[in-house]
């Protein structure tokens, strides 16, 4: 749920532009409140509106490939079922090729955007929830936690790729991403089953 919301905050923060309304903050949202966007007029607001919706976007997808990589490392330990160990190293293998292609499409921006991978406090609970969990606990847990993950990914990916106020690097960076995402929420179900 805490997931939820954060996802919901961030696609609202790219929707708005990075008006500075988000509940929970990062170190490098500064840039979100150093001006007024809809105050200001000019070139100068549509590339600080641009780069601070593509940052709010590209840290959100960053933190969510850093969650996917970390959890699927803690199932790789701690699950019992070999559909879920399978699962968990092409989710590795594939948020990893995903964190390549962000940061090349985030260095593409003008100006570029250096994404920042930290957990949201919401995906470090996720974590530590499943810290302590072995065998069919965890693998009921991982995989619920995997489902809403690529969900809210996925519903991220679908408002990215159409907002004009983020740079066309990360918008076609999302577009490409869609089908992906949707494949790991369809396979995360069938795990939930």
């Amino acid at each position: 749920m805490h997931a939820v919301r954060w996802t919901m905050l961030g696609i609202a923060a790219v929707a708005l532009a990075g008006c500075g309304s988000k509940t929970e903050t990062h170190t490098n949202d500064t840039v979100v409140t150093t001006g007024n966007a809809e105050a200001s007029v000019g070139a100068g607001a549509n590339a600080s509106v641009s780069a601070s919706a593509g940052k709010s976007f590209a840290d959100a997808a960053a933190a969510s490939d850093a969650f996917e990589i970390v959890s699927s490392r803690l199932a790789q330990q701690q699950a019992s079922s070999a559909a879920v160990k399978k699962f968990a190293d092409g989710m590795i293998k594939a948020h990893t090729e995903s964190t390549a292609k962000l940061k090349s499409a985030a260095s593409a921006a003008s100006p570029a955007i250096m994404p920042d991978a930290a957990l949201t406090a919401s995906q470090q609970q996720k974590l530590d929830a499943l810290k302590p969990l072995n065998g069919a606990a965890f693998d009921t847990a991982y995989a619920a936690a995997q489902v809403e993950a690529h969900q809210q990914t996925l519903d991220a990916l679908k408002a990215n790729a159409s907002n004009q106020e983020v740079p066309q690097s990360l918008r076609s960076f999302s577009t490409q991403l869609i089908p992906t995402v949707t494949a790991h929420l369809n396979m995360a179900r069938s795990l939930a089953k």
